[in-house]
């Protein structure tokens, strides 16, 4: 289905452990970097998100189950949603602690900031999403970056390794000894890779949002592309 011009999002998956609420605030604030949020805006986005979180941590599930996270901007400077989802039962609620309680303040906070905020079955799998949409005057989501399989990428995008976006020097194409092609993708002061021809891998257009180099300050949840070795 192709994407609507009016949205850009964001998905990752985070396990279930201590810093992932620390993850997902960095990766939000990365996201909201690139599409040029104000600050305001970006700093009730971290704390709704980090409640969000935090909660769906605390459900209790088997340790194996993952966290679902979007980030998602609709319409060109209006509306920034965040949805968490989780395979627990049950929904959330708003609860009213006393004042020596050091806990359960979460959707207190959420429900003070954001624009609303709500709960609904997950799309994918089980459990819910519990979703918070804060309104974002500003946001400008410039589009640039997309997955794609190998086979298309080009020389001059950038190709996303780890935590660091390398540009594109070289593509050519290699039959291996099975009889199939790899495409070895070379890379400015970075790896060579080896890819299939339907490996995904992210890229940007070289220069989009006036970086080439995009580095973070902690490991951003979703590795992109990884060297391929031959068989």
């Amino acid at each position: 289905m192709a994407e609507h011009p009016s949205i850009r999002d964001s998905t990752f998956q985070l396990v279930r452990c201590r810093s992932s609420a620390s993850r997902a605030r960095a990766a939000l604030r990365a996201t909201l970097g690139e599409w040029r949020a104000d600050q305001t805006a970006a700093t009730d986005a971290e704390l709704v998100l980090s409640e969000l979180v935090t909660n769906a941590l605390r459900v209790k599930v088997p340790g194996d189950r993952m966290i679902g996270v979007r980030i998602e901007c609709r319409k060109r400077g209006g509306l920034l949603r965040l949805e968490v989802s989780d395979a627990g039962e049950g929904r959330p609620v708003v609860r009213q602690p006393r004042d020596l309680d050091t806990t359960g303040r979460g959707l207190l906070i959420v429900e003070a900031l954001a624009h609303r905020w709500g709960v609904c079955e997950r799309q994918a799998g089980i459990g819910k999403t519990v979703w918070a949409e804060l309104l974002a005057p500003g946001i400008v989501p410039v589009r640039g970056e997309e997955e794609v399989a190998a086979v298309t990428v080009r020389v001059g995008q950038c190709v996303r390794d780890g935590e660091v976006w390398r540009r594109v020097r070289s593509v050519r194409s290699e039959r291996c000894a099975s009889g199939g092609l790899f495409f070895v993708v070379g890379l400015e002061d970075g790896p060579t890779l080896r890819l299939q021809a339907g490996d995904v891998v992210t890229v940007r257009t070289a220069g989009a949002h006036g970086v080439d180099d995009l580095r973070t300050a902690e490991v951003r949840p979703r590795l992109t592309v990884s060297p391929v070795n031959a068989p």
